[in-house]
């Protein structure tokens, strides 16, 4: 199935050490409920990132314009049985989420940047992709792989996620490789908090995520190993 039609959340993030990320994982357990779908901790997710030839989605992102939008595909723990073709679409403190299963064998020609022929009907963001790929020359550009704890709550629809250990690559044709050659992005002892919800965030919550002294970020994940790879500091 392909989940074209998501909602807009709110995304905020920000720089933490282990330190401040020991103190927030503390003081929300007792309200917030580990990742039903990753209930032993922390998974490992890997994700390729496709851009134009004019690096648009890197520029766009280093100007702050919004909206925007970048495709990628996505897999977790080095895991080829469940493939990801995502959209997200960022409008200031706001994002969107479109998603569809690929195929194994689908998922190595798009690495690869040719064509695929969909084998059904029922994917419009596979055939978006496919255009973008046709008129825009957009082509896998950079892996980018951390490992992830993530803490939910229903009211709100809160999800908070501790991403830890970025590393980028470029290796994009051996993205399925579990000895993929990579390198951190991140100083060390820095890593990245994310907190997305629906209306509203509960007060509750608000005051657990508050140590007085987070620093908060406007950068993707991409833009940094993007930028790290052409020779920028992080961090």
């Amino acid at each position: 199935m392909d989940r074209f039609k998501g909602k807009y959340r709110h995304e905020q993030k920000y720089l933490v050490n282990e330190a401040d990320i020991a103190l927030i994982t503390a003081r929300i357990q007792p309200f917030m409920e580990p990742d039903a779908f990753h209930p032993e901790g922390a998974y490992r997710i890997r994700s390729v990132y496709f851009d134009d030839w004019q690096d648009s989605a890197l520029r766009q992102n280093l100007s702050g314009i919004s909206p925007r939008s970048k495709f990628r595909i996505r897999i977790y723990n080095e895991s080829m049985e469940t493939i990801h073709l995502e959209q997200k679409i960022k409008s200031h403190d706001l994002t969107q989420k479109k998603s569809c299963l690929l195929r194994e064998a689908e998922c190595l020609l798009l690495l690869q940047g040719k064509q695929v022929r969909p084998m059904d009907t029922e994917r419009p963001l596979f055939r978006l992709l496919q255009t973008e790929m046709l008129l825009h020359r957009l082509l896998p550009k950079i892996i980018v792989e951390y490992e992830r704890t993530a803490y939910t709550c229903r009211n709100g629809n809160v999800r908070v996620t501790f991403d830890q250990n970025l590393a980028s690559s470029g290796y994009v044709l051996r993205f399925p490789d579990p000895e993929l050659p990579k390198r951190p992005v991140m100083a060390a002892g820095w890593h990245i908090m994310e907190v997305k919800y629906d209306e509203f965030l509960p007060r509750h919550i608000r005051d657990a995520l508050d140590t007085g002294k987070l620093e908060r970020t406007t950068f993707s994940k991409y833009m940094l190993c993007r930028r790290h790879a052409l020779g920028g500091a992080a961090h």
